[in-house]
């Protein structure tokens, strides 16, 4: 019979080691998202990050087994606290102006976000592209209602496609990322989100 190894080596008594194991594992996400918002995607090595925690590399690949998993685990965290965030826009470009506006106090967390897109495109990384396959679907629809509640009400043309509208506001926002990220100083991405939502056109009177 085999028994679970906790992280200095020893074998931890059946009960508990869930809740331990759980802990453990909000622990590593912790510093993790310390560590890329501070410093970047470059300081998310399994080996830095299980330095920083006291933990061997062994312990910390019991939990994230891949480089992968662990990069996937660190943003499904960070979406989870962004959706927390107070003062929603729910409007069709409002959240993800409220995000470039937070995203500038985290520019390892954008980055995080930017490598993951290119990990997703490329082969060997199946889990980031399925993840952002159905990142991507789920942000298109939500915002496809969001941009056909504001049809409804009269803010947006009828006749124009919800979901082409969507896709389109994604492109917008992670393009500017990127720009952003690469020469920080010359483009603000809120306010060029803002003039998006300025140009789309309003309902005909």
């Amino acid at each position: 019979m085999t028994h679970e190894v906790d992280d200095d080596g020893a074998t931890p008594p059946r009960r508990g080691g869930y809740r331990k194991g759980a802990e453990r594992r909000a622990q590593i996400l912790d510093e993790m998202i310390r560590m890329v918002a501070a410093q970047g995607v470059d300081a998310s090595s399994l080996r830095s990050v299980a330095d920083a925690l006291g933990i061997t590399h062994a312990a910390l690949r019991h939990y994230f087994p891949s480089r992968d998993e662990l990069l996937l685990a660190v943003y499904r965290e960070h979406e989870v606290r962004e959706q927390d965030a107070p003062d929603r826009m729910r409007s069709a470009i409002g959240d993800m102006r409220e995000s470039a506006s937070r995203n500038r106090e985290v520019p390892g967390l954008v980055q995080l976000y930017t490598t993951l897109a290119a990990d997703a495109v490329q082969e060997g990384h199946p889990a980031t592209r399925d993840f952002m396959r159905e990142r991507f679907s789920r942000l298109r629809a939500d915002l496809a209602e969001l941009i056909a509640a504001d049809q409804a009400a009269g803010r947006i043309r009828a006749d124009l496609d919800p979901v082409d509208l969507a896709s389109l506001g994604i492109a917008a926002s992670d393009g500017l990322q990127v720009q952003w990220l690469l020469d920080p100083d010359a483009v603000d991405g809120e306010r060029v989100l803002r003039l998006l939502e300025s140009i789309i056109p309003a309902a005909d009177d």
